[in-house]
Order: structure tokens, then C-alpha cells, then sequence
């Protein structure tokens, strides 16, 4: 039974990192890009720790939970690392004079507003 959970664990953890995979394929834009793997591989890397942590526990007779180390780390320097990027990009589009989308207004959440289709 230990061994189809974590199966099923591992499963879901590899169709997370696939979504986030054909997010970077398929997404046009370097900041739409941006989203797909940031948000999809660190729930992945949660399954893959939750996986771990059943896995050793169920072999071990106490709670083993060395994979949690990971898990923070990686939910610490994700976010930051994101914003890094995207500021960074911000950055290189000003300096080239490319035109920059406009904010949004205040009450406007739609996609209309700019043109875009998605």
C-alpha cells in the first residue's frame, strides 16, 4: 500500500514538472514563461518530498523528515529568484526602448484591455 502512494505521488509530481514543461512551449512571452515552471515545479518538488518522507518513514520506525529541508529551501529561493527574473527583463526592455504593456487600470482585469488573446 506504501508503495502505490508513493507511486502515485511520484506521478503526479512528473505531470506537474510536464505542465510546466509544455507551459514554457507553448507560452509566447518571456513573462507568461515565467509562471508555468515557477509555479508548477514547487508543488511538484512538494510531491516529490512527500513521496520521500512516506517512503522512508514506512521502512524506518520513526518519521523521517530530511526532505523537508529541501522543500523550504526550494520555497524560500523560488519566489526570489522569479522576481529576480522578471526585473531583470524589465530592465533589458527599458534599456532597448521596448515599449513596456501599460499598467492596468484600477477595476479592469480583463484581457480586452490590452489587445491580447491568450
Amino acid at each position: 500500500m506504501i508503495e502505490l502512494l508513493v507511486a502515485a505521488l511520484l506521478l503526479a509530481s512528473g505531470g506537474f514538472v510536464l505542465t510546466a514543461a509544455l507551459g514554457l512551449w507553448r507560452l509566447p512571452d518571456f513573462f507568461l514563461r515565467m509562471h508555468a515552471p515557477a509555479l508548477a515545479s514547487t508543488l511538484a518538488a512538494w510531491l516529490a518530498a512527500a513521496a520521500c518522507i512516506v517512503h522512508f518513514s514506512a521502512g524506518e520506525a520513526g518519521l523521517s523528515l530530511q526532505a523537508w529541508a529541501v522543500v523550504i529551501l526550494l520555497s524560500i529561493t523560488a519566489p526570489v529568484t522569479t522576481l529576480m527574473l522578471a526585473r531583470a527583463a524589465l530592465f533589458r526592455r527599458r534599456r532597448a526602448g521596448d515599449p513596456l504593456p501599460p499598467p492596468l487600470a484600477a477595476g479592469d482585469s480583463s484581457d480586452e484591455a490590452d489587445g491580447r488573446v491568450h
